[in-house]
This record gives structure tokens, sequence and C-alpha cells, in this order.
């Protein structure tokens, strides 16, 4: 089975350990080159007084003589430590180019540490804004659950066309409060579906009270599809409210409120709101 890492999407770029010829632990030989060659140069320097003007002589020299031969004989290792200091010199310049280097690496890494942190608090506070979010709607879901089933009452109920029994609501009331909040609404759309557009009209808009109630679960309802756009970055939550009962209810609420069926008129209550045909 092949195995495969994720990646950041920071890279981190330059060495962890910089390797070139001037790293730590290597023997200084420019230093002892220098001072053996200066040693060797002095040992070679006195043999030399010593053997042509002698010590004695050079030390009785003029002084303008004497300093042209100190000129002429320390010259060359002034140039050589000249040349010496700057290899040193640019040792220095790569070593703290490589301690440049070693900061920005700890820098990307700080960096990505701080990334993941973010990404980490982010996902957290949003799985948190989530479980805020499903607390508060199962409270409104009751609440629509409530306002349905009094719009139930008012069209199927003893003050509406009394189809239903008292037993049958008691019934329902009894689902609702053990975690059913919408079986009143499942129980509407049935009715719907059985007697057609005319009469669902009327089921939510037939009666000043039976509008005041599907404006109530309407202005509800759009509150909870409003508050979940906090946590639904996919749209998935929406897609859930406006499957199920509650969310088929509220679009039917909308769709009879924008264009009722031929005949009616939004607010106007001129007709039998119980009579199933006309």
């Amino acid at each position: 089975m092949n195995e495969t890492t994720e990646t950041s999407p920071i890279e981190l770029h330059g060495r962890e350990e910089p390797l070139h010829r001037f790293s730590a632990g290597t023997q200084d030989w420019q230093i002892w080159f220098g001072l053996a060659v200066t040693v060797s140069w002095l040992l070679l320097l006195s043999v030399y007084i010593s053997g042509t003007i002698g010590w004695s002589g050079l030390s009785s020299a003029p002084i303008e003589q004497l300093g042209g031969f100190l000129e002429g004989a320390f010259a060359p290792l002034a140039f050589l430590w000249l040349v010496i200091g700057y290899f040193l010199q640019k040792k220095e310049l790569i070593q703290n180019t490589d301690a440049i280097k070693m900061q920005y690496v700890e820098i990307q890494k700080a960096t990505q540490q701080a990334e993941i942190q973010s990404r980490a608090i982010e996902a957290s506070e949003q799985h948190a804004r989530k479980e805020s979010f499903l607390r508060i709607a199962e409270s409104v879901k009751q609440q629509l659950g409530a306002t349905m089933g009094f719009l139930y009452l008012s069209s199927q109920g003893a003050i509406g066309s009394g189809v239903v029994s008292n037993e049958t609501i008691s019934s329902l009331w009894r689902k609702m409060s053990q975690n059913d909040p919408e079986v009143f609404s499942r129980s509407m759309l049935e009715i719907q579906f059985l007697h057609g557009e005319r009469y669902a009209y009327k089921l939510f808009y037939g009666t000043p009270v039976r509008t005041r109630h599907s404006e109530r679960f309407i202005f509800n309802f759009e509150r909870l599809i409003k508050t979940s756009e906090a946590c639904d970055d996919d749209g998935m939550i929406r897609d859930s409210l406006l499957g199920s009962a509650h969310g088929f209810v509220y679009q039917r609420m909308i769709g009879f409120r924008d264009s009722p069926p031929e005949g009616f008129t939004q607010g106007v209550f001129d007709f039998d709101p119980d009579a199933i045909e006309g």
C-alpha cells in the first residue's frame, strides 16, 4: 500500500544546517599559515641583519635609512596579513549569511505553525457555531411545530371544519412533545395533496387567524435560515431545513402568499374557508 503524506501549503526553503568549507569545526589554517610565514620571515630577517649590517650597525643607522629598511622588511608581512584578514572577514560574512538563512527557516516554521493553529482555531470556532445553532434550531423547530399545530386546529379542529377528532389532535400533540416537531407540518402537507391547491390556500390564508399563524411561521422559519448562514459554509444546513416538512410548508406558504390561486386575493376573505370545493 502506498503511503501518502500531506504537504503543507508553506514550503521551507534553505537548509537546516548550512554546509560549506567554512563550517563550524574547520581549523583556521589561514592563521596558522600566517603565523608560520611570519616567524619564518622574522628568522630570515634576523639572519640577514646579522650577516650583513649587524645589529650594532642597524641601531646606529640614520633614522630615514632605518625607516626605509623597516618599511621594506615588513611590507610583505603587512600584505600577507591583509590577505589573511580578507579571507577571515569572508568567513565571518558567510557564517552571518548562514545564520540569517537559519533564522529565515525558523521564521518559516513559526509561520507554518501559526497558520496551522489559526486553522485549528477557525475549525473549532466553526464547530462551536454549528453546535450552538443546532441547539437553537431544535427550539425553533418546536416553536414552528406549535404554530403549525394551532394552524391545524384552526382548519381541522372543532373551530374549523371539525373533520378531525379531538383524540387524533391530542395524539398529534403528544407526538410533537415527544421530539417530533414536524408532525403537524406533515399532516398539513398530506391534507393539501389530498384536496388540491385551492383548499391548500384556505388552510394557510382562509381566515385572519390562519393568516397570522402563517405569517408567524414564515417569519420564524426565515430567521432560522438566516441564523444558519453563520455556520453553513457549503449550504448543507439550508438545504436540510428547506427539505424538511417545515421547509416544504414554508415554501407552500410563500408560493400562495406571492401567487394566490385564481379567484383569491391575499387579505380578502370573501369565501367559505372550510369548503373543500370553491
